[in-house]
């Protein structure tokens, strides 16, 4: 793996202002992750770095979410994604070079059916102290509902993701449209519900646009991929 001293050196920098662009949502639509940031992108993505830029934002979410006055009605709401927000799937994009290989969706089908998506800590500790704050939480996901509810649940369940008001999965309905369409038609149902929604976090631009986002969102690092 490449050294401090190797990130100075032009391909680090090229690494570098890549993610910066990426997470700033200014690098749109992007297939695969350029190869010469593969070496820079294992780095971060196993060596420390992006553990503590999840810590960091997720305290800059419970900095926020503990001084909300929870009313006691039932009807405050937090929204999370689940892959790669609350469920890992680093293991499975190791083999695919960190999303320098293009998207399988038949190798995504295979892993994802199996549960064995780790639980990443730090949004499980937020998860579980919202929950413990009174806040209903909504988990939302683009996975298919039909093929990978049980599995979904599974998984979740034996990660420790316990109390939840309701996992939200994509049905047949609206299979070819895009995440923005989708997760702002769920969070517009949950608003007409009667929901608040203090809060919405996720790996993706597209998770937290649209309509109905909530008072504040929350980006998750992941240089990974791009979900449009």
């Amino acid at each position: 793996m490449p050294t401090t001293a190797d990130v100075d050196a032009g391909g680090g920098s090229f690494w570098l202002s890549w993610r910066l662009a990426v997470e700033a949502n200014n690098v749109r639509a992007w297939r695969t992750v350029p190869s010469q940031c593969l070496h820079y992108l294992e780095t971060y993505m196993v060596g420390g770095q992006y553990d503590k830029d999840l810590q960091f934002t997720v305290d800059q979410i419970w900095s926020y979410a503990h001084e909300i006055f929870v009313s006691g009605d039932g009807m405050d709401a937090w929204i999370l994604d689940v892959d790669d927000t609350c469920i890992s799937n680093v293991f499975y994009y190791k083999g695919k070079r960190y999303g320098c290989d293009p998207y399988d969706p038949a190798g995504f089908k295979a892993w994802a059916l199996m549960g064995g998506c780790p639980a990443i800590p730090s949004v499980r500790e937020l998860f579980r102290k919202l929950i413990e704050s009174g806040f209903k939480v909504f988990l939302v996901t683009g996975r298919d509902d039909e093929i990978f509810r049980q599995a979904t649940a599974d998984n979740l369940h034996t990660q420790g993701f316990i109390g939840y008001q309701r996992l939200i999965m994509k049905p047949a309905s609206y299979k070819g449209k895009g995440a923005v369409s989708y997760k702002s038609e769920v969070r517009k149902q949950l608003m007409g519900e009667g929901y608040r929604i203090w809060g919405n976090v996720g790996d993706q631009w597209s998770d937290l646009q649209g309509e109905c986002v909530g008072n504040r969102t929350f980006k998750i690092p992941n240089p990974m991929y791009f979900v449009p």
